[in-house]
């Protein structure tokens, strides 16, 4: 879990913001409240490391609806939504919509700080997971449209030889390209270059 991550809890109910931020402190996390989502949207921005715990049935924006707003905008924050009217119809409308778990009213506490834990983590590995393929495609990028080719089809089990046919130049040219592949992507085998390939989709080759 990183220390910089801040759990956000939206609820328009004052005491049970308190109780949160209490319960959630006392963990030694980061907690930062908001009575409606108008107020939350007013100070987020994209890319803060954390989770939301979000309150379904408030007056104006509902729960629901934020989190709907934030999967149209691509924000990546994990949700968990509380509500002390829920029903099954809700909860699955919930995790469809992306929610990385719901919660009813009264639950125990240990059971709630289960459920952030598991959200931050689920953060913090998905954040790791873009940013290496964040760094994968840069290293893409540096490739010539031969190098290109030549990775796609050494990727796909190639030999040098059937590439070679392929792009209609030797196998020792073949080679040269391969080896600046290899540099250009700082991959250290194959598997580790097939690795990168599919971290980066194969659209991207």
């Amino acid at each position: 879990m990183t220390t910089d991550a801040t759990v956000f809890v939206v609820d328009d109910d004052q005491a049970m913001r308190t109780s949160l931020q209490w319960l959630i402190e006392s963990t030694g996390m980061s907690v930062q409240t908001y009575d409606s989502a108008d107020a939350f949207l007013a100070t987020y921005y994209p890319g803060r490391a954390g989770c939301l715990l979000l309150d379904v049935r408030m007056p104006g924006m509902t729960g629901l609806e934020l989190q709907a707003y934030l999967a149209r905008e691509g924000y990546r924050l994990p949700v968990i939504l509380i509500t002390g009217h829920g029903d099954v119809a809700m909860a699955v409308k919930a995790m469809k919509a992306g929610a990385v778990d719901f919660i009813e009213k009264p639950f125990h506490d240990e059971d709630l700080l289960r459920s952030i834990r598991g959200a931050l983590d689920f953060d913090q590995k998905t954040r790791a997971s873009r940013s290496t393929r964040a760094e994968i495609l840069m290293r893409l990028a540096e490739l010539t449209p031969r190098e290109h080719e030549v990775m796609a089809m050494v990727t796909d089990g190639k030999s040098n030889k059937e590439i070679a046919a392929a792009l209609g130049v030797s196998s020792k040219t073949v080679e040269a390209h391969r080896a600046r592949v290899m540099e250009k992507m700082r991959a250290e085998s194959l598997a580790e270059l097939v690795r990168m390939a599919l971290i980066a989709d194969p659209d991207a080759l």
